[in-house]
């Protein structure tokens, strides 16, 4: 019998891109989901997409249970949602603190797909820089936390993982290198966000351990990092996804630092009093699946 769960499936197939992520974004195990599939496919009498081709082609077959996906999934999601609201109350308040600042890139979207949702739910971004927007939580003035700092007493949803590159001008000396050991690093200028140097996954993970010696200059903006660099003024270290269509254009160049990569979690985090309200979970829902399909290179966390 065909499933809300098979058509959540095909359509996670078509937003995620491939079967590594769409497992990911609906938290089952690759296997499962292939096998999920497999007994869709012996239903029908054939497959249900292109296993080859990226992004995933379907066939016929699959792009008519697609199309049933569009009309039915939207009314079921809105369903739940209103069951929630009845149960629950509808009215709320989101103060969001970004400790990853280039989160911005990927986070308006989410907001807007979020009030399209919860109209009644005022979410807006707690301004101004801060260095410890965790802490934002403590004092209540604000309610929830995008960034990688996420401590016991408060409620913490997984996001994604992301490879962090470091970025340098076309010419730089380490530009010809295919990855980068701490000791390249020795004596650059390490551009990065004003935040304290614990906060930096680079620093902390790889060049305080190594004893390597570096400047340090700041700057509040993504953009204003990059221009440094490309004008060699120093090196950067920042999210795969904050820095693709620079690179694609040749403005910068960027490489992975140690052989396996510098990687780092994202998360979502909430005073424990918020934990079970159903906007929450589905802010994290719209991130999750925004990210899955926009931003290459991320791993959905389970």
């Amino acid at each position: 019998m065909l499933e809300i769960r098979h058509l959540r499936t095909l359509a996670a197939l078509r937003s995620a891109g491939s079967l590594v992520r769409a497992a990911q974004l609906l938290n089952l195990t690759q296997s499962a989901l292939s096998h999920q599939i497999k007994l869709l496919e012996d239903r029908y009498g054939g497959p249900l997409f292109e296993r080859k081709s990226v992004p995933i082609g379907f066939t016929a077959t699959g792009a008519r249970l697609l199309r049933l996906a569009d009309m039915l999934l939207p009314e079921i999601e809105l369903a739940e949602r209103d069951v929630v609201r009845l149960m629950q109350g509808d009215q709320g308040q989101l103060r969001v603190a970004l400790e990853c600042h280039t989160c911005f890139d990927w986070l308006m979207p989410v907001m807007d797909e979020f009030r399209k949702r919860w109209p009644d739910v005022e979410i807006d971004l707690v301004s101004g820089f801060h260095s410890e927007p965790v802490d934002l939580l403590r004092a209540g003035s604000a309610d929830l936390v995008i960034g990688s700092d996420y401590r016991s007493q408060y409620a913490t949803f997984p996001l994604f993982r992301f490879e962090i590159l470091t970025v340098m001008a076309q010419k730089h000396r380490l530009a010809s290198q295919r990855r980068l050991a701490a000791a390249d690093f020795e004596g650059e200028t390490l551009i990065t966000y004003p935040v304290p140097e614990e906060r930096i996954d680079l620093i902390r993970e790889v060049l305080r351990p190594a004893d390597v010696q570096f400047g340090r200059r700041t700057a509040e903006l993504t953009v204003a990092i990059l221009q440094l660099v490309a004008s060699r003024r120093g090196i950067a270290a920042l999210p795969n996804w904050a820095i693709k269509n620079y690179v694609d254009y040749d403005y910068v160049v960027a490489r992975p630092v140690g052989d396996h990569g510098l990687w780092s979690d994202l998360y979502v985090s909430v005073p424990e009093a918020l934990r079970q309200k159903a906007y929450v979970a589905d802010f994290v829902k719209v991130i999750r699946e925004q990210c899955a399909a926009s931003l290459d290179g991320i791993k959905l966390l389970s």
